[in-house]
């Protein structure tokens, strides 16, 4: 792809979020879609990859913690989510759609020696953009996330099974913004989602037609082997295992949803320094001068 980006300043937000995101932010086309993203500071590229239900926002508190540092924060909204673009159909939505979007910013920004960091789907959506750009990554921070395709026999989950029920997920997920008003339930601590914050989580997603972001992320979870997701995953573990940049795990081990999902990450990086904490799903909302940390130490700007 031709790194002739122009990025366009992005619309102001409401005056109550202004505070919370005082960075510069852009959008830039990627295949059609505008993406929104946070463009702040100078040095080795750190890029922090939101997932579900969530936007940039998410990682406000990270970025107010590397703003001081020597380092170039990307944070971008995925398609469908924060203030990118909102595709109305949740058939729009792939594992392969949001790490060609998000290929297409690193390529016209042309990023290089980048830290990539993931936490929930961020996780797999940049592991499976660094698998098609393997030579524009430095090094990698893994949090609360599953990257890997699953191998059989698949479980799905109660939450998952409900997510592929016809009309009434549809309805749950767009009439209720779901899951955006219990986020603070798979947190350690659940007044780390306050109401500020589940306003602000809301936000992007006020209107009915905005909402097939979240009900498609959960579609994307593989229920089968024959699911579309699994096929793009699986080119992962291999990049995995042949990574030789450093690697860190942080982890929520009161999360709920991927708590359990540590034990498999550690098998893909056997030598990743693990930090494992009292944090929920969301840990950048509780310990984000923990993530910091490590970013820090991966990108080469040591804090011990």
């Amino acid at each position: 792809m031709p790194n002739n980006a122009k990025p366009t300043l992005a619309s102001p937000l409401p005056d109550w979020l202004t505070n919370a995101l005082p960075w510069p932010r852009y959008l830039l086309d990627t295949n059609g879609y505008k993406m929104h993203y946070i463009d702040q500071g100078e040095g080795p590229v750190v890029l922090l990859q939101h997932g579900n239900p969530t936007w940039c926002f998410l990682w406000r508190k990270v970025i107010a913690l590397l703003a001081n540092e020597k380092v170039r924060v990307i944070a971008p909204d995925l398609i469908g989510f924060g203030a990118s673009d909102h595709p109305r159909s949740p058939s729009e939505h792939s594992v392969d759609f949001h790490a060609n979007n998000l290929l297409a910013l690193v390529e016209q920004l042309n990023l290089r020696d980048i830290t990539i960091v993931g936490q929930d789907w961020g996780g797999p959506v940049v592991s499976v953009m660094a698998t098609r750009a393997p030579e524009r990554i430095h090094g990698a921070v893994f949090a609360n996330t599953a990257i890997r395709a699953p191998k059989p026999p698949i479980r799905v989950t109660p939450f998952h099974r409900f997510a592929n029920m016809p009309i009434i997920s549809d309805l749950v997920f767009k009439g209720a913004n779901f899951p955006v008003p219990i986020l603070h339930k798979v947190q350690g601590d659940p007044a780390s989602i306050g109401a500020f914050e589940r306003r602000a989580y809301a936000w992007p997603l006020r209107r009915w037609g905005d909402r097939a972001s979240n009900l498609a992320l959960a579609r994307m979870v593989p229920t089968q082997a024959s699911h579309p997701s699994v096929a793009t995953l699986e080119p992962v573990e291999t990049w995995a295992q042949q990574f030789q940049g450093p690697v860190e795990l942080v982890w929520g081990t009161r999360d709920p949803i991927l708590g359990p999902a540590l034990k498999g990450t550690r098998k893909l990086f056997p030598n990743a320094p693990v930090t494992e904490t009292a944090a929920g799903h969301f840990l950048q909302e509780e310990v984000p001068d923990v993530l910091a940390g490590a970013i820090l130490r991966v990108a080469g700007i040591s804090k011990s």
